[in-house]
């Protein structure tokens, strides 16, 4: 495939697909780098051994999950010209998000509540792994749901249709990019 051919719009979209793909990879190597933190750290003789993530990152798994399923049937509805049933979907999305977050938040407050703290004499670096890792993707959450309010601004606007969906696209990947991060994390942190 020829990267110099096509119309203009045609490479402006190659372009910012790929910015997207080195962005995520940029994004993958970070989390490679804390869990790989994570793993050799995990000999410490103060690593606590029987620690378990508290409910509320279950739930926010669950929770991370439907906002993909919501986004992806977004999409799908857009492109079968439901503008209502994808108005609902992209918002039940961005809701879903928040949720995500309030429920991440939820989880520091059991850990916590279980005597363990990010810094201090309180702290374990089980914990203080978790914290940074948790808030790092959590930055990147909260840069997904900006992302977010402006696919629900540009869907209001009517700017997504059959042949003219970068912008959700782009934003869809996102999305669903750092909803497998967490689940990668998740899965991580619970092994």
């Amino acid at each position: 495939m020829d990267l110099t051919k096509g119309t203009r719009e045609e490479k402006r979209a190659r372009a910012k697909k790929m910015m997207l793909w080195f962005c995520i990879i940029s994004i993958i190597m970070m989390f490679a780098g804390f869990t790989s933190a994570y793993v050799v750290s995990s000999s410490r003789p103060d690593w606590v051994k029987d620690y378990q993530l508290p409910n509320a990152f279950v739930w926010s798994t669950v929770i991370i999950i439907l906002s993909s399923i919501s986004l992806f049937l977004s999409k799908r509805s857009i492109l079968n010209n439901q503008r209502k049933t994808a108005n609902g979907l992209l918002l039940t999305t961005f809701v879903l998000g928040v949720a995500f977050i309030v429920l991440q938040f939820r989880g520091f407050a059991e850990i916590i509540a279980h005597g363990y703290y990010f810094t201090g004499p309180a702290s374990t670096i089980n914990s203080s792994f978790i914290y940074i890792v948790v808030i790092a993707h959590l930055a990147h959450v909260a840069g997904g749901l900006i992302v977010l309010l402006v696919l629900i601004y540009n869907h209001f606007k009517q700017r997504y249709k059959p042949g003219q969906m970068l912008g959700l696209e782009l934003g869809a990947t996102f999305w669903h990019f750092v909803d497998f991060l967490w689940l990668y994390l998740f899965v991580f942190f619970i092994s």
